[in-house]
């Protein structure tokens, strides 16, 4: 089933050990958690840096797989390409009118590979337009509450001659970390086939954000990061662009439990992963990966 005439849903599990998955600048970079339910998050923003990431590291110079948003990109820089290989003038913070517009915009979308995916607001001075991306993740919340480990560190080398003296004996500059000692995380995603055909999202493409869900966490490694590993991707697929079902009943199917007898789960084989198949809606298919 292609992506145009399919609606598409998963669940993707990941996990991380001894590390951060997704520090909250404004609480010490501390790992981002529900404050009710002590469950630990990772938004959506992060995920989707992390594909970005990928996709400029494996498919980076191939027309059609730039990226738009990355670090210290001149996203006007950018919108002056559309214009121009497009050959219509621009006008200061006013889209061009009619099929100028939608040219500009369609260039976008052809030309980066988040834009087409994920969407963006183009609307700066030189605008381009909005796109309302085809690919969309929820936050990842942990199966089971963490319990997010200050850990203090020793630093050894100074800046200048001045921290060297003050620096003698025990008297060094402690630094912090924060660390999730454990945590099993599951994100859902949702494609619109509707609006893959606006995008021009296709087949390669979500192949290739598949691809990066499974693969992504081996080229990001980093020691405030700890060892972090996708675990499963669970992928309904129906047979129309309308769908057989609600979203939500097909995602429900899949269930994560902590083993009988596990009170401080360290690891992905302390929990059960299943998947309930029986009454599946006609239509619709389960693929899994991992």
């Amino acid at each position: 089933m292609r992506i145009h005439e399919s609606r598409i849903e998963f669940v993707y599990l990941f996990d991380v050990r001894n590390g951060n998955p997704n520090g909250d600048p404004d609480a010490g970079n501390m790992p981002r958690l529900d404050p009710e339910t002590g469950r630990g998050l990772v938004t959506d923003v992060c995920l989707k840096r992390k594909i970005r990431n990928f996709i400029e590291l494996t498919r980076g110079g191939e027309p059609g797989y730039e990226i738009y948003v990355r670090d210290k990109a001149v996203l006007n820089q950018q919108h002056a390409r559309a214009y121009e290989a497009t050959g219509i003038k621009p006008e200061s913070k006013k889209l061009a009118k009619g099929d100028g517009g939608a040219a500009v915009t369609a260039w976008m979308c052809r030309t980066f590979f988040d834009i087409r995916s994920f969407g963006a607001v183009m609307t700066t001075e030189i605008n381009c337009g909005q796109v309302r991306g085809p690919v969309q993740l929820t936050f990842a919340e942990s199966i089971d509450a963490i319990v997010p480990t200050e850990i203090v560190l020793t630093r050894m080398a100074v800046t200048t001659e001045a921290e060297a003296q003050k620096q003698q004996g025990d008297n060094r500059t402690m630094g912090r970390r924060y660390i999730v000692p454990y945590g099993l995380y599951a994100a859902r995603g949702f494609i619109s086939p509707h609006l893959a055909k606006q995008t021009g999202f296709s087949d390669a493409d979500l192949e290739a954000v598949f691809q990066s869900l499974l693969l992504m966490f081996d080229h990001d490694r980093s020691a405030a990061r700890g060892e972090m590993a996708a675990r499963r991707l669970v992928v309904f697929r129906h047979r129309s662009p309308l769908g057989e079902a609600p979203a939500h009943t097909l995602l429900d199917r899949v269930k994560v439990q902590l083993k009988d007898g596990i009170t401080a789960p360290r690891r992905f084989e302390d929990y059960t992963v299943t998947i309930a198949r029986d009454g599946l809606p006609t239509g619709v298919e389960i693929e899994e990966r991992l």
